[in-house]
């Protein structure tokens, strides 16, 4: 699956996970460069001194950054920046700094037009670089997650991913499904949350002629994956008596349409995701138990795109070349980007990223600024911008990820977008990076309606 794959920095000898019992490393991830995006490990042993001409910093110079710019030092839990009196300014977290005054850093630092994240640990970094992979960015974590995918799908299991929204659980699946003994085989994606109640078992399990007013003999997307893997997004949101069918259609390995009187064989592997936890839908009633026992392990965590700031950049310059090649990203945007939370994750920051740069194109700027970008884009939900960047999780079972109501700004933003495209679900959903049936959900349980965006 891997084709010709570019690196951002070039990792190590060592195999990606292969270190995984080795001791942390804290350091700084220098993750731009005067004007270019890259993933570099430095290696903080107690202290760094960080200028123009730093042997650390290697051939990338930055011609903004002074000859001896700033020092930072680790004492043992925090990082902590002096400012030595440069002459263009240290920004912490999105701050200036006073000269000669330590600063503790806890999301980004910024010396001339380069960025630094603190880390408590670089040696994934060191060890695995980050790679581009067909249109996809990987940083160690996202690398490390799909070789434990890669070995379950070599034996033939199912898997669960769980994941917050737009994390990139569906990329996971195809790798599930590339190293899987289905691979020659299709992929079949479906998002259950998007099956109208309806409609569900005739979409899953197809139908006969005859079976209902109307009905012609149709597929089912279990009959549609034979031979390959079949994906199910949001399993937990079907109805439980279409999960009861699914589960003996899984176990048996028939399917049988509606109105059908003999079932066909079929063989696939099952992936399944959702961004809540199984076991608490389980207590809940919403999802079958002997379901969870048959899709719900072995189960990986992708971690949120917070917990792998050394993609972040990648990404935004990706967006915005998607958009215009003549555009470039200011480190203004990817400093913005990196203290921002984005709750949306991969999915949230390349649709505002795509926007900011549609703004400077309008302003016919020839640099998408942090003046472009949304003032509430990546904010909506979430931990404040200022919270640390939390380390990447060691256990496969996190808290379950749950949707805050929505604040007054972002209750805004959802007027104003389906404002300004006339009350169109499909349309607005897109601006805000969401599906559809989200959104309408989102304007239920808030008490919106269509009218509410009329002008």
């Amino acid at each position: 699956m891997e084709q010709a794959p570019s690196t951002l920095q070039p990792s190590g000898s060592v195999r990606a996970g292969s270190g995984s019992e080795e001791p942390p490393v804290p350091g700084l991830l220098r993750l731009a460069c005067a004007g270019a995006v890259m993933a570099e490990a430095l290696p903080l042993r107690v202290e760094l001194a960080l200028g123009r001409t730093s042997p650390e910093l290697g051939e990338a110079q930055d011609p903004r950054m002074s000859r001896s710019h700033a020092r930072v030092h680790h004492d043992g839990r925090r990082f902590w920046v002096t400012d030595l009196g440069s002459q263009n300014g240290t920004w912490v977290d999105g701050e200036a700094c006073v000269a000669g005054t330590p600063r503790e850093a806890r999301r980004v630092i910024r010396m001339g037009d380069s960025l630094f994240v603190p880390s408590a640990d670089v040696g994934p970094l060191m060890r695995c670089g980050v790679r581009v992979v067909e249109g996809f960015v990987r940083g160690p974590a996202f690398q490390r997650l799909l070789e434990q995918v890669a070995r379950t799908a070599g034996h033939g299991f199912s898997l669960h991913i769980h994941g917050e929204s737009g994390t990139g659980k569906e990329e996971v699946a195809r790798t599930f499904h590339a190293q899987g003994p289905g691979a020659r085989g299709p992929f079949v994606a479906v998002n259950c949350a998007a099956i109208p109640q309806g409609l569900a078992e005739r979409l899953l399990f197809g139908a006969r002629r005859g079976a209902f007013s109307g009905a012609d003999d149709a597929e089912g997307y279990l009959q549609a994956a034979d031979g390959g893997t079949l994906f199910l997004d949001e399993v937990a949101e079907l109805d439980l008596g279409v999960q009861a069918k699914l589960l003996r259609a899984l176990e048996t390995r028939e399917v049988l349409p509606l109105g059908g009187s003999r079932p066909r064989k079929v063989d696939l592997q099952v992936c399944s995701a959702g961004n809540r936890d199984l076991r608490a839908m389980v207590a809940n009633g919403k999802l079958r138990e002997d379901l969870y026992f048959r899709l719900g392990r072995p189960e990986v965590t992708l971690p949120p795109l917070r917990q792998r700031p050394e993609e972040i950049p990648a990404l935004v310059a990706m967006s915005v070349r998607e958009l215009s090649p003549e555009l470039s990203a200011h480190v203004t945007l990817l400093e913005a980007c990196l203290l921002r939370p984005w709750p949306g994750n991969v999915r949230e920051l390349r649709v505002e990223a795509r926007a900011a740069a549609q703004e400077a194109l309008l302003r016919g700027a020839l640099r998408v600024e942090v003046s472009h970008l949304g003032p509430s884009a990546g904010t909506a939900f979430g931990p404040s911008p200022s919270a640390p960047l939390e380390p990447a999780p060691k256990t496969s079972s996190p808290p379950p990820s749950r949707v805050s109501p929505l604040e007054e700004g972002e209750r805004a933003r959802v007027v104003e977008a389906l404002r300004q495209h006339g009350g169109n679900v499909a349309a607005t959903a897109r601006a805000l990076g969401m599906h559809r049936t989200q959104l309408r959900r989102l304007l239920e349980r808030h008490g919106l309606s269509l009218e509410d965006g009329s002008s």
